[in-house]
């Protein structure tokens, strides 16, 4: 799930994706993947699938709960077995879909972890309707990061990359140089990170873990795959740091709110897009206040005023 709200020219976004929906497309040899037709501002042109092998195959991210989608995936491997089902995290594109799938398919479900916050909920605040939350999500099996997990002719290492949400999985098939890397890095946009469920220091730890890694195909969960994923994510990681820097040049202005930051950062953002763009900006100023650089009365909440440190 991307923020969206992303104008600036310093990363190099690809916003080309011709794939059509329920259509099934080899990526390499042993690596198909289908789109769920469920564009929107945050989805780009929609979730994409990916099957796993062949002949007896995983699935990672389901997607939606769309009956459309999962015929797709079940048409898709018809003749085949799928034994695997693995989520990346638990957010309504991603996982919902998973139970009709495991219905269809009696494939073993594996992920980290039901949904949860990345810290705990302070006294004031409310859920965030940015989450997107799927807080129904049960694996079958609970994955931790390093652990491998192997079907026929294929095998994953769970590489843990919370930010995004706190149980965000990616899964290195490091015999393809390849990453399957959800919704944390993704081509077209930058993602989301909306606190309490996301975190701007575990996305940026995270971004430094891939950075660090061998993997260069990044297999993303909208868009198009990255050739070169960890240059990639070296561009993301620049564009935080600059919009922290953004963050603090208008609070040198004086002390102010979120909105009035976002209209200050994102200049000629969509509207329907400024909830979202609100929710990164704290999770930027959360990190502020706990590093000392930024103050607050009380909680850094979405609703709060902000100014620098003295």
């Amino acid at each position: 799930m991307s923020d969206a709200s992303d104008s600036s020219d310093d990363v190099p976004f690809n916003r080309d994706f011709p794939l059509q929906a329920g259509v099934v497309e080899e990526i390499r040899p042993g690596l198909r993947r289908v789109l769920c037709n469920n564009p929107s501002p945050f989805t780009f042109t929609g979730t994409v699938s990916y099957i796993v092998g062949t002949g007896k195959v995983a699935i990672i991210d389901p997607g939606p709960d769309n009956e459309a989608h999962a015929q797709a995936l079940i048409d898709a491997v018809k003749g085949e077995t799928v034994t695997h089902i693995l989520v990346t995290h638990t957010h309504k594109d991603h996982s919902p879909g998973t139970p009709r799938l495991k219905a269809a398919t009696g494939a073993t479900v594996y992920a980290e972890g039901p949904h949860r916050a990345s810290r705990p909920y302070f006294e004031s605040e409310t859920v965030s309707t940015e989450s997107g939350a799927d807080r129904a999500f049960r694996p079958d099996v609970t994955i931790s990061d390093g652990d491998v997990i192997e079907g026929d002719g294929w095998a994953v290492e769970a590489v843990a990359t919370p930010g995004h949400t706190a149980n965000h999985m990616a899964f290195a098939w490091k015999e393809r140089d390849a990453i399957f890397v959800g919704d944390h890095v993704m081509g077209w946009s930058t993602s989301i990170v909306a606190p309490p469920d996301g975190s701007m220091v575990d996305y940026m730890n995270s971004l430094d873990r891939l950075i660090a890694r061998d993997e260069q195909l990044y297999l993303s969960g909208h868009g198009a795959e990255i050739l070169e994923g960890p240059r990639y994510s070296r561009f993301l990681k620049r564009h935080r740091v600059a919009r922290e820097a953004s963050i603090l040049h208008r609070l040198g202005k004086g002390e102010t709110d979120i909105p009035t930051m976002v209209r200050a950062i994102y200049i000629g953002i969509d509207p329907r897009l400024m909830s979202a763009a609100g929710y990164s900006v704290l999770a930027h100023l959360e990190d502020l206040v706990t590093r000392g650089v930024v103050a607050t009365d009380g909680d850094p909440l979405i609703g709060g005023r902000y100014r620098l440190a003295k």
